[in-house]
């Protein structure tokens, strides 16, 4: 008989082996096999939970590492890469559990982080999204709430402007800083390193948008999760360490593009082509600035082979365009 556990914990990996070995054995270190067959293992207070392993052409060893060390653990290795939206789609329709958990492979869940985030939208039913607090690997809180961004605000995050700015009134609106971080809060979204969904609203609103190759898929999906009249909560009594970027650090230049891309993408789709078209041409102004400092920085010979290096990704950045829904390149930074 096919038993359904509580939760299907969802991980889309990409060449990071190590860290993905490191982000199963957390989820399994205080778990138990359930004695159901299917790869469903119990926590202490009695919740179960299966893991589904994503892989998008990993050419590193994740897909032996898991098929040796965790043969109980779901894995699904695509021969092509399928971003991480498309990762978390393939995982979510093999999923089984009632609550789904999109988990990013640069993690390390800490004891009790799963069966707070269940327990509390067990006891609020009009809760479809929560998200745990984010750690660095040194213990500090980091970045994972969220309002919805304006224009303003995209012109000004990850722009030369916020380099200026850094503690700008709409930065600090849109990371939520008017609120403690240990204070459980209703928020627009959570990042999507981490995050868990019940299965009737994704029933309801779709899955994550696969236009959105990576990058701001979480943010469009849930504000579509939003206006169909779901709540998302930040839950800082639910801890996960995110050790963040470990795979964008291999394609540099493709994670400028991926990110940006899909910012622009997020605008033409919610607030129309004449705010999406904005966003593009000053982001394209953005990285004709940086460009120029790299330049002028490179011929007085200062640190050359690092300007150099930069020139060349805010170049690709620059033939790229932005323009969403062109795919360039073939990796999946995350």
């Amino acid at each position: 008989m096919d038993v359904s556990p509580d939760l299907s914990v969802i991980v889309v990996n990409w060449n990071v082996c190590a860290l993905l070995r490191r982000c199963l054995r957390s989820l399994l270190v205080v778990a138990a096999p359930s004695g159901e067959e299917g790869g469903i293992w119990k926590l202490p207070d009695g919740h179960t939970f299966e893991v589904l392993v994503v892989d998008s052409a990993s050419t590193d060893d994740s897909v032996a590492m898991v098929r040796s060390e965790f043969p109980a653990v779901r894995l699904y290795a695509s021969d092509v890469n399928l971003g991480y939206a498309g990762g978390n789609n393939l995982g979510m329709r093999e999923s089984r559990g009632r609550y789904m958990l999109l988990l990013n492979p640069d993690t390390e869940v800490r004891e009790g982080a799963l069966s707070a985030m269940m327990d509390y939208l067990d006891t609020h039913p009009d809760v479809g999204v929560v998200g745990p607090q984010l750690l660095w690997p040194d213990g500090h809180v980091q970045s994972s709430r969220r309002r919805f961004p304006s224009l303003a605000t995209a012109m000004i995050e990850s722009t030369f402007l916020q380099k200026w700015f850094p503690d700008h009134r709409l930065l600090r609106h849109y990371y939520v800083l008017d609120r403690a971080d240990d204070v459980v809060c209703e928020v627009d979204w959570v990042t999507g390193a981490c995050l868990m969904v019940r299965r009737e609203v994704v029933a309801q609103v779709g899955m994550l948008d696969e236009e959105f190759f990576m990058y701001s898929e979480e943010l469009d999906w849930q504000k579509r999760i939003g206006a169909a009249g779901w709540k998302v909560v930040y839950l800082p009594t639910a801890q996960v360490v995110h050790h963040e970027g470990k795979s964008s650090e291999q394609v540099i230049a493709l994670r400028h593009i991926r990110f940006q891309q899909s910012k622009v993408r997020y605008f033409y789709k919610h607030h129309g082509p004449l705010a999406g078209e904005v966003v593009r041409r000053w982001l394209l102004l953005h990285y004709t600035y940086e460009w120029t400092i790299e330049a002028l920085k490179w011929l007085v010979g200062h640190k050359r082979p690092l300007r150099r290096g930069r020139m060349q990704a805010y170049w690709q950045v620059l033939r790229s365009g932005l323009v969403p829904g062109v795919q360039t390149g073939s990796g999946r930074p995350q």
